[in-house]
């Protein structure tokens, strides 16, 4: 059977899903259902490519397609032209704190920095040299000189924008010493260069011995830093620098109250740069489980500033959801979704390894009532269990030979039958 997926994009899906994560190629060939939270989000890219900024929350349960919508926003937006950086949040990555999680957090966002041309991170010296190389070449064309003076003093111009921000002078000066390494071949001077972009200079002293600047990034000062990163990269010809930031749960974990306040105001700070056009040029798209942003305990909403900016009025209700809000709310994945979601796994997989699937629409619609006929499935059952065990089947049936049917015959699978036949149909009356 004949399958337009490459090979390298199939068995990284396959592999991927099997281990319950999202994959970073491919997403095109898998993605299903969430047009209208994609097209809300990449209206936010518009906004920002304009020269203004976006903040979003992204919510929903652990495997219900956070993560999977992210990796879609982040690769379309790298289409678009866009920087874009990711990390999740984790006990030593957090948004601020006494033993450098901020700056942690920072370093991974840096570190994942990804343009279309190096989507998988590490872009910041290319975007560098592909500036710079775009001042040479004007230079040039004006019968300056590409690799002297001439070129020094027009990046000197290209940065007076940033020079006006705060802590711009310095951020001027660090490319300035970057050009400089770049034109002589001087591969320290570089490295000292990047070292400080991405946030590994440790004191300040230090940065003034190899750079001459007094300002490194810290915990306190790094997004205000990345602000000037969005400026700088719009200036470089991109739209903009789009940051996204998972796993919030790991603000709400924090078991220290004033900690947690902290990490809160730190969110309310950036939310507020946003939205009151503080900001330019960048978005912060963050998400976290219901738990995480409504417990009024410890989560988002246990900091009234954060509660009464995101609660929801009282016109959004299931159905009639408000996609221009600062919350978008995933719901879960239709029937139909779910079973146009196996076709397109299905197809991949006998593409992959060059069978010609014998899986029958039937098939697929039992082994979806299997799966949400299992007790407690309606409450805690989730696409990422659902197409994790859908993959091992066609895994196992690929390796027996044996047909889909006799393999669901297992023990296993019989007792989520008769759980089935007792009354909790599930998707058993759904047909396509």
């Amino acid at each position: 059977m004949g399958n337009p997926v490459p090979r390298r994009i199939a068995t990284t899906i396959m592999n991927a899903l099997k281990g319950g994560v999202v994959p970073r190629v491919g997403l095109e060939y898998i993605a299903v259902g969430r047009k209208l939270e994609i097209e809300a989000l990449l209206h936010d890219t518009e906004v920002i490519s304009e020269g203004g900024a976006a903040f979003r929350f992204v919510v929903g349960r652990f495997g219900s397609g956070k993560s999977f919508l992210l990796q879609t926003i982040r690769n379309n937006a790298m289409e678009r032209g866009f920087v874009l950086a990711d990390c999740d949040l984790a006990p030593d990555r957090r948004l601020t704190g006494t033993g450098g999680q901020g700056i942690n957090t920072y370093r991974e966002l840096m570190k994942n920095l990804s343009v279309r041309a190096r989507p998988d991170g590490g872009a910041l010296p290319l975007v560098l040299e592909k500036w710079i190389s775009g001042i040479q070449s004007q230079v040039a064309q004006q019968g300056g000189d590409p690799e002297g003076e001439d070129v020094e003093k027009a990046v000197y111009r290209a940065c007076e924008g940033l020079s006006g921000m705060v802590n711009g002078f310095d951020f001027a000066q660090v490319i300035i010493r970057y050009l400089q390494g770049y034109l002589t071949g001087d591969e320290t001077q570089k490295t000292n260069a990047l070292r400080w972009f991405r946030g590994e200079y440790a004191s300040r002293l230090e940065a003034k011995r190899d750079l001459g600047v007094h300002f490194i990034v810290t915990d306190d000062n790094w997004y205000d830093f990345m602000k000037l990163m969005a400026e700088f990269f719009a200036a470089a010809g991109y739209q903009g620098l789009i940051l996204l930031i998972d796993e919030m749960i790991n603000l709400y974990k924090l078991p220290n109250v004033i900690t947690r306040q902290y990490n809160y105001e730190r969110v309310l700070t950036m939310y507020n740069d946003a939205l009151q056009g503080k900001a330019r040029h960048i978005g912060v798209i963050m998400s976290g489980t219901p738990q995480s942003v409504e417990d009024p305990k410890r989560g988002l909403f246990s900091y009234e500033a954060l509660r009464s900016r995101l609660v929801g009025g009282k016109y959004s209700v299931p159905g009639m959801k408000d996609l221009l809000a600062p919350i978008i709310r995933l719901e879960p994945l239709t029937a139909e979704e779910m079973y146009v979601l196996l076709e397109r796994l299905r197809d991949i997989h006998a593409g992959l390894y060059g069978y010609d699937t014998q899986v029958t629409g039937d098939e697929m619609l039992h082994f979806l009532s299997v799966e949400y006929g299992r007790l407690g499935a309606d409450a805690s059952l989730t696409p990422r269990e659902v197409i994790r065990d859908f993959v091992e089947l066609l895994d196992v049936a690929y390796q027996s030979h044996k047909p889909i049917p006799e393999i669901m015959k297992s023990a296993e699978f019989e007792f989520s039958v008769g759980e089935l036949e007792d009354g909790d149909d599930g998707f058993a009356d759904f047909t396509v």
